[in-house]
């Protein structure tokens, strides 16, 4: 197996990932068995509370680990070579806490509540703003789910799609539009008899992240469950910072594409090939394809932690890095589709067995075109950025002559 790793820069790095690794191990005993039978992971859970793995972007002040954007990449990739819909499933939350931490619209006591039940009892969060109907708000749609203000708080009907987490979380946030204000706001949710969740989840891949449907039945919230506003073009806490809280994302499928390459090195290293009269690792070709998977295995991690350090080192430029948190998410994630697809190819049609993990690496890293932003989302960026830096050049050359 390869051992190269750019990314562990210092002993704090080396002990993030030793820690990572240890947690990894538990959970990769049944991670098969999961993908499997479809069925929540509540016993992976069980063991992410007990290392402490919640509060791992949790402020310090609240009793959390506070680690940087670039910590936190080294330990989900980690997680995800175990297995990738528990670091998903996990990550949402982690992410949900590391974009409150660093743009905090909320009020303080409720912030503080939240990082608490999640250090004290292990209580989980996530935002769900899905719907079926009428999709992802971040493509500009309006929230189907409806806020109806009453003398004492806010009554809310709705249904949310993709609400990962939805089994084993106590409370969640939605976005729902309320029409007395014609504005769309965040509201903190707590489960009980009127929010029905429903099982939704069969699916290709990430088969284990629970992202059922959550149907809220006339549910009542006071007036502090309204956390804040979604403003279009105002940075809110999903948008500000340059959303660089979702490179958790990139680093979860980098983890699954690592994991498929450190097999088929295994594999390629023990298997004979009689017409070769040798393992296969010797055959030329096998060789090429390992030193491609190489090659994308160690350029999507030089650009996803480069990234990751200029966000967390040069604070005047956080809010400027939208565009290359985008394209390294779009980089990233297809470039592990690539290494998966070249293991495969190594194990030839026995990468389709379930005897192996490759077909499982190949169903979850699929899945990362369809977490945001969307791979059509991404070009349309890039291409508008690259028009609108050419056209400002331009400008500036004719001034100057």
């Amino acid at each position: 197996m390869s051992v190269s790793n750019q990314t562990i820069r210092n002993e704090r790095d080396a002990r993030l990932v030793e820690y990572a690794e240890r947690v990894a191990a538990q959970i990769q005993k049944t991670a098969s068995l999961y993908d499997e039978t479809g069925e929540f992971p509540f016993e992976h859970f069980r063991i992410l509370e007990k290392q402490g793995f919640f509060k791992l972007t949790i402020p310090k002040q609240y009793g959390g680990e506070e680690l940087s954007l670039y910590e936190i990449l080294l330990v989900q990739e980690r997680l995800a070579k175990a297995s990738g819909s528990t670091a998903l499933g996990v990550g949402w939350h982690l992410m949900t806490f590391f974009s409150l931490s660093h743009f905090r619209p909320w009020k303080e006591s409720v912030f503080e509540r939240v990082c608490k039940a999640a250090v004290e009892e292990g209580s989980l969060l996530n935002v769900y703003a899905t719907e079926r109907a009428s999709g992802n708000i971040v493509r500009g749609g309006k929230p189907a789910t409806i806020a109806r203000k009453t003398a004492n708080g806010y009554i809310i009907n709705g249904r949310k799609a993709f609400a990962t987490l939805a089994p084993i979380v106590n409370h969640f946030t939605v976005l729902a539009y309320l029409e007395e204000e014609d504005k769309v706001a965040e509201f903190l949710i707590e489960k009980n008899d009127s929010v029905r969740v429903i099982d939704t989840w069969n699916v290709l891949g990430m088969r284990g992240t629970g992202s059922q449907d959550i149907e809220l039945n006339n549910v009542f919230v006071p007036e502090e469950a309204l956390l804040a506003y979604s403003v279009k073009d105002v940075p809110n806490r999903f948008t500000g910072h340059s959303s660089a809280y979702t490179l958790q994302l990139p680093a979860i499928y980098l983890g699954i594409a690592t994991a498929a390459r450190d097999f088929i090195i295994q594999y390629a290293e023990e298997r004979f090939s009689p017409s070769l009269g040798k393992n296969i690792i010797e055959a030329p070709h096998v060789q090429e394809k390992l030193g491609e998977i190489e090659i994308l295995i160690t350029v999507s991690r030089a650009i996803l932690y480069g990234l990751a350090e200029k966000w967390d080192t040069h604070f005047q430029v956080r809010d400027q890095l939208g565009t290359e948190v985008a394209i390294t998410k779009y980089s990233v994630c297809n470039n592990a589709k690539k290494v998966v697809e070249l293991a495969m190819s190594i194990a030839g049609g026995h990468s389709l067995s379930k005897d192996l993990p490759l077909e499982r690496y190949f169903r979850d890293v699929q899945c990362g075109a369809y977490n945001p932003p969307l791979n059509d989302m991404v070009v349309s960026l890039a291409a508008k950025t690259a028009i609108e830096q050419y056209q400002r050049n331009k400008i500036i050359s004719s001034i100057t002559v």
